[in-house]
């Protein structure tokens, strides 16, 4: 008898105990959304530990099929009592497990209903834009204010210039409360944003709620990314996830008279279901994006992405982009690595896909032999040898296109000058203060010789003398030069003078004698 009065004890235990799971999310709401959204949550002493806790529940399941993340829904929770607390900000969970634990962990303040003070933290601290730990710029702002409806404060400018920020405001009062003062503090319309329920019935208006949210900082566009001139990307958030069904994705020029708009502009008019010019494709339930290829050059197209599911309702987004002009290669030549016989020429863009090879041409100016070379159509440069040096070459790059189209690119290209060698700087001493100056050297190229002498500690530059020489001189004849004398001769060229040779002269006469100090 004992053993099964104890059975049927435990038996009803087990049929009173609430749930300790939660229902299943519902589908279709995970990566719907991006937005920052802030809790008020009443915690004053106006509030029992058990509608507290009811509360909490009711955010848990609330909260629990959003995605969450930096680039998705941000939540955080800020308790009003004497004195307000933020339990967190929106950079703090960016998983359910976190959130959800949080949740259980928060427990209430108690105090005074301090609501008009927890306003200006949140205004503030929370849900002011660019603020550290605030809310994103350009991204919808929710607050979602829980009440018991006692004593609320005056809460109707506050919550008037939150609304002016462009912030949703929502309530939900668990009490009968000021229903006057409610409808003036939620954003319209108030029938989706302003819910008086029972404590122990918050779970009747949880869709309601969570769509009214979802109605504000649901992320309906489409993005353009990677356009070049025949091919774009279409990206969009995976609204069917959980869901069976798929995308449809039609694209096609911008009718005469539509607005054009750059990669990733705003919404224009739909392609309309017939005529040719449009195309559609179809993308699986799992699909983010979309790849638009055999588009035209320089044109505007308009793309629209429509969610088809027998489950849930979405609706028709649309784009306008427009692509990129056609740019034939070679669209630009370039020289480098420029020697006396040699120079490296270069060209762009590489199109691989189009072009079968290039054909590039080159004779020196005016009425030189013409010279050619042919490379594949995956080489950007060729080094053109065999060259003469100083001298102008015309060089022309023509690619071959598969469609037997061709383009021509020329530019002019200089080589070096040839800079020979300057050997064999000899100083013969005649007499006592003049040396024969004698060098060997080549012509090709010259413009002069340029001789210096002083003497070899000499710091004053009025002891330093200097001779231009033509190139076809080979000696000359120095006189009157200080004792030990250094002599230099340098070769010049069209551009620069080259590197000289130096020599010391020794004479055997007394330096004082010349009228030179050391």
């Amino acid at each position: 008898m004992e053993s099964l009065m104890l059975l049927t004890w435990m038996l009803l235990c087990s049929l009173l105990r609430p749930s300790a799971t939660q229902n299943p999310p519902p589908e279709g709401v995970l990566n719907c959304c991006e937005g920052d959204v802030l809790f008020l949550l009443d915690s004053s002493g106006s509030v029992s530990s058990y509608e507290h806790s009811r509360m909490l529940n009711f955010l848990s399941e609330l909260l629990l099929p959003f995605s969450l993340g930096e680039d998705q829904v941000r939540v955080g929770l800020l308790q009003v009592g004497t004195r307000p607390r933020l339990e967190f900000g929106f950079n703090t969970y960016s998983d359910q497990s976190g959130l959800q634990g949080a949740l259980r962990g928060t427990k209430p303040l108690r105090g005074d209903t301090n609501t008009v003070d927890a306003l200006r933290m949140a205004r503030d601290r929370v849900l002011r834009p660019g603020a550290a730990d605030g809310a994103r710029p350009g991204l919808p702002r929710v607050l979602v204010w829980l009440t018991d409806g006692v004593k609320p404060g005056d809460v109707i400018g506050p919550m008037a210039e939150l609304r002016e920020q462009g912030v949703a405001v929502l309530v939900v009062s668990t009490g009968p409360g000021n229903y006057q003062v409610f409808r003036q503090v939620v954003s319209p319309p108030i029938e989706n944003h302003l819910h008086f329920v029972d404590i122990d019935d918050m779970s009747i208006i949880t869709e309601d709620l969570r769509n009214a949210i979802i109605e504000i900082i649901r992320a309906e566009r489409i993005n353009v990314k990677d356009v070049s001139t025949n091919s774009a990307t279409l990206q969009w958030r995976p609204v069917l996830s959980g869901l069976t069904g798929y995308y449809e994705v039609r694209f096609g020029p911008l009718p005469s008279g539509g607005v054009g708009g750059g990669p990733g502009g705003g919404t224009g008019t739909s392609p309309s279901t017939g005529g040719s010019q449009y195309q559609r494709i179809t993308q699986s339930a799992d699909s983010s994006a979309a790849r638009l290829t055999g588009l035209k050059p320089d044109t505007t197209y308009t793309a629209t992405l429509t969610p088809e599911s027998n489950e849930q309702a979405f609706n028709t987004l649309s784009v306008n982009f427009r692509t990129k002009p056609e740019v034939v290669s070679p669209a630009v030549v370039t020289v480098s690595e420029s020697g006396q016989t040699s120079v490296r020429v270069s060209w762009g863009p590489l199109q691989p896909e189009t072009v079968k090879s290039y054909y590039i041409e080159y004779s020196a100016l005016p009425r030189g032999k013409l010279h050619a070379v042919t490379v594949g159509r995956t080489q950007n440069s060729t080094l053109l040898k065999g060259l003469q040096p100083d001298t102008t070459y015309l060089v022309t790059v023509s690619a071959r296109h598969a469609s037997g189209k061709e383009k021509a690119m020329s530019v002019k290209v200089c080589t070096q000058e040839e800079t020979p060698a300057l050997a064999d700087l000899q100083l013969t001493t005649v007499g006592s203060d003049s040396v024969q100056v004698d060098w060997k050297g080549s012509m090709t190229g010259l413009r002069g010789y340029w001789l210096t002498w002083e003497g070899e500690q000499s710091s004053d530059p009025d002891q330093r003398s200097s001779l231009y020489l033509p190139p076809n001189s080979l000696s000359t004849h120095l006189t009157h030069l200080p004792p030990s004398a250094r002599v230099c001769v340098s070769p010049i060229y069209k551009t620069a003078r080259g590197e000289g040779l130096c020599c010391t002269a020794q004479f055997e006469s007394d330096a004082l004698a010349y009228g030179y100090r050391s």
